[in-house]
């Protein structure tokens, strides 16, 4: 009997590994995993790769990016050419942010997250959470294909001796850098040129880590409690068949209202963020757009290093917007679900006194759960659709403009 229980407890354990192992791995390499270190080493060590990570980020890209921004400030091509890079920095460095910001509740998902999956739990409730989990490893993988290789085309444009951005009398086409930036130092002098295209290029990795990690761990939180809100589903709809009603229509009640408490503090932690992140994916979506289309019409031969730019920021842009809609989508289908299954149940069999106290639950899922930006939209995908449509609007006005 021991071993019987050592075993399945060995089994949960390795579920969660497998479930949340490649999200740790990947916030801890930038020092954002949401954890509460006994070790005081491993503590001081972690804060050390948040700050690494925060001041590569802002003191080697995003502040000499905004210079160079008012340096080339009156030429339209130049601005927006410097803001597809300046703006992802700013949202990397407001999503680091956030993340340290709301660590304290952040890590109280997570603790949940590990209770959820340590649990006694039956063989179709596990099968629901790793079909979930299974979901959020892929977007992960696919995530960080695409932002590594965009975040590889700036450096290996300049190593193959080919511009990805447009020059002007400010470029240096002897030595120039992955990043179009304003430093206040000689740059071309040895060794601060190979200096300053090390920390770029490792600031850009950083960034790109940053980006995609933040993304994701908000996905598998959210497609977490869909997972939880799926096996409440299938618990209510055979609770009319158990013996003992009362208790376990108790325990289905406390999991609901705890579900919801985890999605009102999801939305209390990020929504300011996905705020800016609809106006972030209209802006830089409709600028590819642009410059993608200006090379076109202009017949322009664009580069290899362009087109991998072109084609993996704007493809994790727009599957990273698509995640944030998808799973607010999906969170509200799970509770429209575990509303109906309240009716579904053959409560026309019990009691009247036993039967009224599925009032409760009902109450509970009659308002339904989602994800919003600034409290103000919900993340679906009719939202997507919309922001697409916003995008195209503002591509049409810079093509006028530029006419």
């Amino acid at each position: 009997m021991l071993i019987y229980i050592t075993n399945f407890l060995l089994g949960d354990y390795a579920d969660l590994e497998w479930a949340i192992g490649l999200h740790r791995c990947m916030l801890k390499i930038v020092g954002l995993w949401p954890q509460q270190n006994k070790d005081q080493y491993k503590d001081y060590f972690s804060k050390f790769r948040m700050l690494f990570n925060a001041t590569i980020i802002i003191c080697v890209l995003t502040i000499p990016a905004l210079a160079h921004l008012i340096n080339v400030w009156g030429d339209m091509i130049q601005i927006i050419d410097n803001l597809q890079l300046t703006l992802p920095f700013l949202i990397t460095t407001f999503k680091i942010f956030i993340m340290w910001y709301k660590k304290g509740v952040l890590l109280l998902l997570i603790n949940k997250i590990m209770k959820d999956w340590t649990r006694v739990k039956m063989d179709e409730e596990r099968n629901v959470m790793l079909k979930n989990s299974k979901i959020t490893r892929l977007i992960l993988q696919i995530g960080l294909f695409f932002t590594v290789l965009a975040a590889f085309s700036r450096p290996g444009s300049i190593f193959f001796k080919e511009y990805i951005w447009h020059v002007n009398n400010l470029t240096n086409h002897e030595r120039p850098l992955p990043v179009p930036t304003h430093y206040w130092y000689d740059v071309n002098s040895s060794p601060n040129y190979e200096l300053t295209y090390l920390a770029q290029a490792i600031g850009l990795y950083a960034c790109a880590i940053t980006y995609i990690a933040v993304d994701n761990f908000l996905g598998l939180l959210i497609l977490h409690i869909c997972g939880q809100m799926e096996n409440l589903h299938l618990r209510l709809l055979h609770l009319g068949k158990d013996p003992d009603f009362k208790a376990v229509l108790k325990y289905n009640v406390k999991d609901h209202i705890r579900l919801i408490r985890s999605v009102e503090i999801i939305d209390d932690t990020f929504n300011l963020l996905l705020l800016a992140m609809i106006g972030f994916f209209c802006i830089l979506f409709s600028l590819f757009g642009f410059l993608a289309l200006t090379a076109v019409n202009q017949d322009t031969q664009l580069s290899f290093a362009q087109l991998s730019w072109y084609f993996f920021a704007g493809g994790s842009l727009l599957m990273h917007t698509c995640l944030y809609c998808a799973v607010g989508e999906h969170l509200v289908n799970q509770c429209e679900k575990v509303h109906s299954a309240t009716y579904e149940c053959i409560w026309y069999t019990l009691k009247p006194k036993v039967a009224r106290n599925l009032a409760v639950i009902m109450v509970c899922g009659k308002k339904p759960l989602n994800i919003t930006a600034g409290k103000m939209f919900p993340m679906t995908m009719s939202t997507f659709c919309s922001l697409l449509k916003t995008s195209a609007g503002y591509l049409s006005m810079l093509l006028a403009v530029r006419n």
